[in-house]
């Protein structure tokens, strides 16, 4: 069972998505699908690859009816990147360079920033602007999570898995998506759209093949280098 929006671009956030009050746009105006809903990821269904069939199924259907749409994403919860950061955050920290360790260490008030503190600061989302240090790493580890955590070849991540399995790619992370009360216990409320780029989906599916992770030149850029 898949859920899609019809709308003018990819969207960032889920609220607007659900918004039964808001004014319904032109279906045959659209250029872009967004794919909200997959049962496929729910539990019992998770590594079964049969999402490319429904997916291309339901691509097809609707460029038939809708000529318009030229783009195929989703906007995709990350339910297990709060449980892997708490596990790894640690390590993260290791990895940056001594200004972004300074920076960071300023805000949670800890020279050298220790892990506790970071996430502590961590959980009042609201606070943290654009520039904040905190959102940045969140955003950092939330692309090292989707991009670079594999276990056996396979992201570790269980929607992530599926939609990569199936070709997706990774192509943004959206701060404060999902500002619900389990989105922000389950990732901090960011969300990732998925890009379904029926030309390329192959690659992406021989790329993870040999373990890589196909994502944009946005996701590539949070990459933690060193």
């Amino acid at each position: 069972f898949v859920e899609v929006a019809l709308v003018d671009h990819i969207s960032e956030g889920i609220v607007p998505l659900l918004d039964e009050a808001a004014a319904p746009g032109k279906a045959d105006r659209a250029t872009t699908a967004i794919f909200y809903s997959i049962s496929n990821t729910q539990d019992g269904l998770r590594g079964v690859s049969f999402g490319d069939s429904l997916i291309k199924r339901v691509v097809e259907t609707l460029q038939a009816e809708l000529p318009r749409l030229k783009t195929f994403a989703t906007l995709s919860p990350i339910p297990g990147f709060r449980g892997w950061l708490s596990k790894n955050a640690g390590a993260l920290l290791t990895r940056l360079d001594e200004k972004r360790q300074t920076e960071l260490g300023r805000v949670v008030g800890s020279l050298p920033p220790t892990a506790e503190r970071v996430l502590a600061a961590a959980e009042d989302t609201s606070a943290l602007d654009a520039r904040s240090p905190v959102r940045q790493l969140l955003l950092n580890a939330a692309a090292e999570y989707l991009g670079r955590a594999t276990a056996e070849g396979q992201p570790v991540d269980p929607v992530a898995r599926f939609h990569l399995g199936n070709g997706a790619r990774v192509e943004r992370l959206n701060w404060a998506g999902d500002p619900s009360p389990k989105g922000l216990k389950q990732s901090y409320g960011l969300m990732v759209n998925y890009l379904y780029d029926l030309k390329r989906l192959d690659k992406h599916r021989a790329l993870l093949a040999q373990g890589k992770v196909a994502v944009s030149g946005e996701v590539d850029d949070l990459f933690l280098k060193g």
